[in-house]
């Protein structure tokens, strides 16, 4: 009997993107409690927003919300199939907005648009950039942002096809962050956030240690990535990578970063903005994750008690005790595995 497989999909390879594409991306996901308790089981989240009721209606919310970081996996998760299922490695991100709360019973959808190509020199792979955008069963954004990637060419081989790089931001200004329209921090309860400290009690170039660490086993990252509807070969298929080792999911790191960032980070209540972020090395099972940050920028936003912290949390794995990020030519120390820049919301006073 002969296989057949003109009725499967292979997925797309880099000759079959074209700038301006737009990709409405298959099965839409409706979240729910349970997501959040099995967010909580995977990663040592601790923000009392996401975790308690009571406190998020203190803080003004109907409800405590979906941590946002449960979404943009979850959004992250849909393009996989369409974007980056024939990846070699997510590369980068840039201009990501939290427009909108997500509560619980709430049914994403996703769209993406090619917005860049580059062939890469060795005639294997090329960089895809690509808009993606998540909405609510309202038809409401609720994320947006833009991100790279390196994925397979179909046929080996250099053509003579020229570049097209997007323009992207460096980082977002204030005016650019969304605050939910009810939250409020007035009443903020420090004893169930677990810290006093407040935006006056952080200064701009400050270097935080978080601590703690995570050793990752294939276990947590296999189930993490599942649970974001992620197919990706490389972090499933051990005959994807010439090294047969499973690539660990570069969601993964983020959220287990900002779970580790707690020790330091108490009241970073709601993230809003990814400026940027890297995956400048490869993560593995039996890597241990540590994390530090630095606090890039502060803006009292005048409104409701509500500031917001620039932060540059970087994921390492050892321990890095004098908190450098590149070597003097300028390149990523092999122990750094993640470069974020994001904005996060936090009481003005406490």
């Amino acid at each position: 009997m002969n296989l057949r497989t003109f009725n499967t999909n292979l997925g797309r390879f880099f000759e079959d993107y074209a700038v301006g594409d737009i990709i409405a991306h298959a099965t839409p996901r409706t979240l729910t409690e349970a997501d959040v308790s099995l967010y909580i089981s995977i990663y040592p989240t601790r923000f009392a927003i996401h975790s308690s009721r009571e406190f998020a209606k203190n803080c003004g919310l109907k409800d405590r919300p979906i941590d946002d970081l449960i979404v943009f996996n979850t959004v992250f998760g849909k393009t996989v199939p369409d974007i980056s299922i024939n990846a070699v490695a997510n590369l980068g991100y840039a201009e990501g907005k939290f427009t909108n709360t997500v509560f619980s019973g709430e049914t994403l959808s996703v769209t993406s648009e090619i917005i860049g190509l580059k062939q890469n020199s060795n005639g294997k792979t090329g960089i895809v950039y690509v808009k993606t955008k998540g909405q609510n069963s309202s038809g409401e954004t609720i994320l947006e942002y833009k991100r790279w990637v390196m994925v397979k060419k179909r046929f080996v081989g250099v053509e003579d096809t020229p570049s097209n790089l997007p323009n992207m931001k460096t980082s977002l200004d204030g005016s650019e962050l969304n605050i939910p329209k009810l939250l409020d921090f007035t009443k903020y309860d420090t004893a169930a956030a677990g810290s006093k400290k407040s935006f006056d009690d952080y200064e701009v170039g400050e270097l935080i240690d978080h601590i703690d660490g995570n050793t990752i086993c294939e276990a947590d990252h296999l189930f993490a990535t599942r649970l974001w509807q992620n197919n990706s070969k490389v972090h499933f298929d051990i005959n994807s990578r010439e090294d047969r080792k499973r690539l660990i999911y570069g969601g993964h790191i983020i959220s287990l970063v900002r779970s580790l960032s707690f020790n330091g980070l108490e009241n970073a209540q709601l993230i809003v903005g990814i400026n940027g972020g890297t995956h400048s090395n490869p993560v593995f099972a039996e890597d241990t994750i540590y994390c530090w940050s630095e606090v890039l920028d502060k803006i009292d936003l005048n409104v409701r008690n509500i500031a917001a912290l620039r932060l540059r949390s970087v994921g390492t794995k050892e321990k890095n005790h004098n908190m450098k990020v590149k070597s003097d030519d300028g390149k990523y120390l092999p122990t750094i595995v993640l470069d974020f820049d994001y904005w996060v919301l936090v009481p003005k006073e406490l």
